[in-house]
């Protein structure tokens, strides 16, 4: 069974860079056809996509946010990281990390299997 953790920092101050990371454990980021995403909820929001970096590194941005965010790995750990710059307080979200039972990429959040439990990171100065 595929678990992910998330950690970070719960504040980040306007205009810096938010930076989280996914632990995954039971299975290996880099196994063939898995795929790995973020995903965010601001308060009174629905879920929303972020990206996702595939088994072999590649990497795919939402539209709205591909300006602002980064999806980096480190095979040695089985981490995966989100970068999101320029942070405002609409940025202020849980986030969550996440993957399909199938490996594929998915730009539903409700279409996800595996999710970390959460982290809420608030932008606040």
């Amino acid at each position: 069974q595929v678990q992910l953790q998330e950690s970070g920092p719960g504040l980040v101050k306007p205009s810096q860079t938010l930076s989280l990371t996914c632990t995954v454990s039971g299975g290996s980021i880099t196994t063939s056809y898995s795929a790995w995403s973020w995903i965010r909820q601001p308060p009174g929001k629905e879920l929303e996509w972020m990206g996702v970096i595939g088994d072999d590194g590649r990497t795919w941005y939402s539209p709205s946010l591909k300006s602002r965010t980064s999806i980096s790995r480190d095979t040695s750990k089985n981490q995966f990281s989100l970068q999101l710059s320029s942070v405002t307080p609409e940025d202020t979200a849980v986030y969550y990390c996440a993957a399909r039972s199938d490996g594929s990429i998915s730009s539903i959040p409700n279409s996800y299997d595996y999710w970390g439990q959460g982290t809420q990171v608030t932008v606040s100065s």
